[in-house]
C-alpha cells in the first residue's frame, strides 16, 4: 500500500510530539512528586524535634521515674497535647513496641499496620511508609541516656495526590491540545511541502517525456527551491543540448546532401568538360591525319591551318574559364574592393566591347543612373564583359544590346537585354550550368564554351550581388544584376 509522503512526514511527527509530551510529563510529574516528598519529608523532621523536645521537657521536670514508667504513665496525655503542637495524629510507642498513648479517638493503628517499620524505628532509625491517602512516619523518642520509644505521626495525603492528579490531568489536557493543534500545522505544512515535491516530480516526468520547462516549478528560499531551480537550469541545459545537436545534425544533413549534389555535379561535370574538350580535339585531330595524307594540297593546308587555329583557340579559352570557375568554386575568391562608380565603368565596359559589337553589324547603348558600390573592379568588368560578350554572340544581325541601370531599395539593378534569339523555355533552369548550351552548332561557330554563364553567377555571388533571368517580353534575352549600393 502506497502511504504519500505528507501523511508519513505528519506521523512522524505525531509520534515525535507525543514521545516528547509524554517524557516531560513523566519527569516533570515526577519531580513534583519528589518536591512534595522532600517537603514533608523535611516537615515530619521538624515535628519529630518538637515531639523530642517536648518529651524531654516533660520527662525532666516531673517525677523521676524510668524511661518505661514514664512512657506508660504520660504516653496518653503527651500524644494528646503533642498532637496539638504539630495539628497531626500522633501514637507513642514504649522500647517493646507497646501503644502507650494516641491522639485518635479509639485505640490501635489507623491506617494499616506499621509493624515493619515500627521494628525498624525501634533501632533508633526513621521509618515510613503509606497507607492508603495516610503516610505513617515514625522516628525514635530519645531520653536521657538512650532511646524511650517511637512516635508516629499520620500525614494526610490527599492534598498533594489530588494536586498530582490535577497536574497529570493538566499534562493530559494541554499534551492533547497541543497534539492535536501541532498535528494539524504539520500536516498542512508538510501537504504545502508535499504539493512542492509534486510539482518537482511533474517537471521530472516532463522532462523525461522531453517537455522541457520554461520556469522553475517552485519558487521558495529553501532546499525545494534550490532543487527546483537546479532541475530548471538542467531542463534548459539539455533543451539547449537537443536544439545544438538537432542543429548540427540538420547540418550534417545539409553537408551530406550537398556533398551528393557535388559528387553529382563533379561526375557531371567530369563528363561534360570530357565531351567538349573531345570536340576540338577530334576536329584538330582529322585535319592532321587528312595532313599527313595529303600534305601537298594547299587548299587543304590552308583550312586546317585556319580550323586549328580556331580550335586551339577555342580549348584554350575553354582551359582558361575552366580554371577560373574551379578557383571560385574550391578557394576563397581574392579580391581587392574599392568604390566604384557604375555608370562610369559601365560606359568604359561598353566602349572597349563596340569593336567587337560593330564587326557583327550591332548597336550597343547604356542608361544607367549614378550609383556608388563597394565591389572588385576586376570582377565588375569580367561580369559584364562576358554578359556583353553573349550578347554580341547570340544576337540576330542589326541587332542592338542595350543597358538599363537604376537605384531602389538601397541597391542598383541593371539589365542587360539584346534582340538575340533568346532563351527556350526549357532551357532557362540550366542557363547557369557549366558547360551547358543553348545550341552546341552555334556555339562552336561563336566560340562558345557553356562556362560562361556559370562564371559570370559565381562573381556575383561572391561580391554580395544577385542575378536573374527575366521572362521573356519579346525576343531577345535579359539578365538582371544587383548591387548594395553605398549609403
Amino acid at each position: 500500500m502506497r502511504i504519500s509522503i505528507k501523511l508519513k512526514f505528519s506521523l512522524f511527527l505525531a509520534v515525535l510530539l507525543i514521545l516528547s509530551v509524554g517524557i516531560l510529563s513523566y519527569f516533570v510529574l515526577r519531580g513534583v512528586g519528589l518536591n512534595q516528598q522532600a517537603q514533608i519529608e523535611g516537615l515530619l523532621a521538624q515535628h519529630v524535634k518538637t515531639v523530642n523536645l517536648r518529651v524531654k521537657q516533660t520527662y525532666y521536670t516531673g517525677t523521676r521515674l524510668t524511661p518505661q514508667a514514664f512512657m506508660q504513665q504520660r504516653g496518653k496525655a503527651l500524644a494528646a497535647e503533642l498532637a496539638g503542637f504539630t495539628g497531626l495524629q500522633v501514637t507513642l510507642y514504649d522500647t517493646k513496641g507497646q501503644q502507650v498513648g494516641t491522639s485518635l479517638q479509639r485505640e490501635g493503628p489507623a491506617a494499616g499496620n506499621p509493624a515493619d517499620a515500627l521494628a525498624y524505628a525501634l533501632q533508633n532509625k526513621i521509618a515510613y511508609q503509606s497507607s492508603g491517602d495516610t503516610l505513617l512516619y515514625l522516628a525514635p523518642l530519645q531520653g536521657p541516656e538512650q532511646q524511650m520509644g517511637v512516635v508516629q505521626l499520620e500525614y494526610p495525603l490527599q492534598d498533594a495526590r489530588s494536586f498530582q492528579r490535577t497536574l497529570l490531568n493538566l499534562f493530559l489536557t494541554t499534551g492533547a491540545a497541543v497534539l492535536v493543534l501541532s498535528f494539524i500545522g504539520g500536516y498542512l505544512y508538510f501537504n504545502k511541502a508535499a504539493a512542492a515535491i509534486g510539482r518537482l516530480k511533474k517537471a521530472a516526468e516532463s522532462i523525461r517525456r522531453a517537455e522541457y520547462i520554461s520556469a522553475p516549478p517552485v519558487k521558495r528560499k529553501d532546499e525545494l527551491g534550490e532543487l527546483a531551480e537546479g532541475i530548471y537550469f538542467m531542463s534548459r541545459e539539455i533543451d539547449s543540448s537537443i536544439a545544438a545537436k538537432d542543429e548540427e545534425q540538420r547540418k550534417l544533413q545539409l553537408a551530406v546532401q550537398k556533398l551528393q549534389a557535388l559528387e553529382q555535379q563533379q561526375k557531371q561535370y567530369i563528363g561534360n568538360i570530357s565531351h567538349e574538350f573531345k570536340t576540338p580535339l577530334t576536329s584538330i585531330k582529322a585535319y592532321v591525319d587528312l595532313l599527313n595524307m595529303y600534305d601537298d594540297d594547299p587548299k587543304l593546308l590552308s583550312d586546317a591551318k585556319l580550323s586549328i587555329a580556331k580550335e586551339t583557340q577555342r580549348l584554350y579559352e575553354m582551359v582558361e574559364k575552366v580554371l577560373q570557375l574551379t578557383a571560385l568554386e574550391k578557394y576563397d575568391f581574392e579580391s581587392q574592393a574599392e568604390l566604384l562608380e557604375v555608370a562610369d565603368v559601365l560606359q568604359d565596359i561598353c566602349s572597349r566591347m563596340k569593336g567587337k559589337a560593330e564587326r557583327y553589324g550591332l548597336t550597343i547603348t547604356l542608361d544607367a543612373e549614378p550609383a556608388h558600390i563597394w565591389i572588385d573592379k576586376e570582377s565588375f568588368m569580367h561580369i559584364f564583359i562576358n554578359l556583353l560578350d553573349n550578347a554580341i554572340k547570340y544576337n540576330v544581325p542589326q541587332g542592338t544590346v542595350h543597358l538599363h541601370g537604376r537605384v531602389r531599395d538601397h541597391r542598383v539593378w541593371i539589365t542587360v537585354r539584346d534582340s538575340g534569339i533568346g532563351i527556350p523555355a526549357e532551357s532557362r533552369d540550366k542557363i547557369f550550368e557549366p558547360f551547358y548550351t543553348v545550341n552546341r552548332d552555334r556555339s562552336r561557330q561563336s566560340g562558345g564554351t557553356g562556362l560562361g554563364l556559370s562564371l559570370v553567377r559565381n562573381l556575383v555571388e561572391k561580391q554580395n550581388g544577385t542575378i536573374e533571368l527575366l521572362e521573356p517580353d519579346g525576343e531577345g534575352t535579359a539578365f538582371q544584376l544587383s548591387f548594395p549600393v553605398m549609403s
